[in-house]
């Protein structure tokens, strides 16, 4: 007898019992003695019995998959692509593929349909104006989301989240002790809960600590060329602005060239006062690192407001445009394959019972510093 033709029938008969005892006994659930579970194993590995996987799932109501959903810039960035890996290795760890969702799939009353091919779902970075996200959220499956859905939708069955108002305020007051004191955000357009956490931190900050920020938009995902753009149009109008953070994944090479063309230096300049300052990794608030002899940025004439002060330059998402960047850029790794992994984590948590619904986790974020905001060694 092979394996293709064994079945739960053909080791009850050998086994001496019923049908169903051998399938919770290999299962291991149901009231099935000990021995009597022994003994079903030990015929069905000995007749070569092997479970089949698709029946199973059908007599589970289960597909095997979870799908993923990304916002429609996804395939630009970096970011979202190291996401989605982190994703798919905790899912197969736990024996489910991934299904990508293409955003013209979902929409227009199309989330019925998804929700019968998988098990549950992965929404990230959920936009208010994205048509498919309610139908996602109501499509009658476990629904994890990456970050907090901000509109008017059924409630998902857990999220993983990251304290964005914290990581800006890190950016903001690091330039700060790097002697910034009119800094600028290119905060992203939209209507996700980072971007919207951007922008009102922006101003929160500035408000705090009686700075003036110089705010402006820049599409979500922003391209260096727009990110070069909005940073020349915003020093020729502001001269003060002697740091610059940029928001969106990648977009920060394009306001070093910026600087290059206004004729700014990046980072600061070697004078040396009393006191020292740190460089390093900040994770939590936290900072590890080599201390350094402190510096203040150089400076000409009254308040800094000479094209020639020198610019800070840091980014919120760290990539391989940041790492890559001459010089590197100081920036904000969120670290996406590991928050892909704890978003796929979650779900499988709750399709698997061991986590209640409503659960909330947070994911860290580590502060890089680099070249771009920190004095020469």
């Amino acid at each position: 007898m092979t394996s293709r033709t064994v079945t739960l029938l053909d080791v009850a008969r050998v086994a001496g019992v019923s049908k169903s005892t051998v399938s919770d006994a290999l299962q291991g659930s149901g009231r099935v003695a000990e021995a009597t579970r022994e003994r079903v194993r030990a015929v069905a590995e000995e007749l070569g019995y092997r479970p089949n996987s698709a029946a199973r799932r059908l007599r589970r109501s289960s597909t095997g998959a979870i799908g993923l959903h990304l916002p429609q810039t996804a395939t630009r960035l970096d970011y979202y692509m190291n996401l989605a890996f982190g994703a798919v290795a905790r899912a197969q760890e736990e024996g489910l593929d991934v299904v990508l969702l293409a955003p013209a799939g979902v929409a227009g009353g199309e989330s019925g349909r998804v929700a019968s091919r998988v098990d549950g779902l992965l929404v990230i970075d959920p936009e208010v104006g994205d048509s498919a996200v309610p139908g996602l959220l109501d499509a009658g499956v476990p629904v994890v989301t990456g970050e907090r859905y901000l509109g008017p939708a059924a409630a998902p069955s857990g999220a993983v989240i990251c304290d964005n108002a914290a990581s800006l305020t890190a950016l903001l007051d690091h330039v700060t002790e790097r002697g910034a004191r009119h800094p600028a955000v290119l905060a992203p357009a939209g209507t996700s809960a980072w971007a919207t956490a951007l922008r009102a931190t922006a101003a929160s900050w500035g408000q705090e600590h009686g700075v003036a920020v110089a705010l402006r938009t820049v599409p979500f995902a922003a391209t260096p060329q727009e990110a070069e753009e909005t940073t020349l149009a915003l020093l020729r109008t502001d001269p003060a602005v002697d740091a610059v953070i940029c928001a969106p994944d990648g977009a920060a090479p394009g306001v070093l060239r910026a600087a290059a063309t206004a004729g700014r230096t990046v980072g600061t300049v070697s004078v040396r006062t009393a006191g020292s300052t740190t460089s390093g990794r900040t994770i939590g608030g936290t900072t590890s690192g080599h201390t350094a002899g402190s510096t203040t940025p150089g400076r000409t004439g009254e308040a800094g407001t000479h094209p020639r002060t020198p610019l800070l330059v840091a980014s919120c998402v760290d990539g391989t445009a940041t790492r890559s960047a001459e010089p590197p850029v100081t920036a904000v790794d969120l670290r996406p394959a590991a928050y892909g992994r704890a978003c796929a984590e979650l779900l499988c948590d709750i399709l698997a019972g061991r986590t209640a619904p409503d659960t909330v986790r947070r994911h860290a974020w580590a502060l890089e510093t680099r070249a771009s905001t920190t004095p020469p060694c």
